[in-house]
């Protein structure tokens, strides 16, 4: 059985001879259930003071979930950002690497095609030197024959004034 302050105050004890002095039983149980009264008042105010501890821990440990959430979802947004700026670049590496590819090809085809010109332009250089040189040849056969024909005419000439003059 829970005593409480009333209960002392109501208990009455039997008084027989030679017996307790009631004012000073009395007294006494009044001290014990002013002490009691005081005790009691304190276990309630720790009572009430422990479940606002337990509230407020219970808020920290609830913030502490939430904050344990939020580093977890911030790590997730974190590699998530990482994983698309990975793809990203290496989009953007293959991207180079081809347009890369296609100057590459387009230098070799241009390269190509200059030492076809190139190649097209010492042919004709060479058919240009044996034209130069068979017109070069017809000219000094034409200047031979130009000389032959003067000399041959010079000594007609000769043999005319030899045979007119005598």
């Amino acid at each position: 059985m829970k005593i409480t302050p009333l209960n002392i105050q109501q208990k009455k004890f039997r008084i027989r001879l030679r017996g307790f002095d009631v004012r000073e039983v009395d007294g006494y149980l009044e001290q014990i259930v002013d002490e009691l009264k005081v005790l009691m008042r304190e276990n309630e105010n720790q009572k009430q003071e422990i479940q606002r501890l337990n509230r407020e821990l219970q808020e920290y440990r609830d913030r502490e979930i939430a904050f344990k959430d939020a580093m977890v979802n911030a790590q997730k947004g974190l590699d998530d950002i990482r994983a698309n700026v990975k793809k990203e670049a290496e989009l953007i590496v293959a991207e180079a690497e081809m347009k890369a590819e296609k100057i590459l090809t387009t230098a070799h085809n241009r390269l190509t095609q200059l030492h076809g010109d190139i190649s097209e332009l010492k042919r004709q250089r060479m058919q240009l030197e044996i034209e130069l040189e068979a017109i070069l040849e017809s000219h000094r056969k034409l200047l031979d024959m130009s000389t032959e024909a003067m000399e041959a005419k010079e000594t007609s000439e000769e043999k005319l004034k030899y045979i007119r003059g005598k």
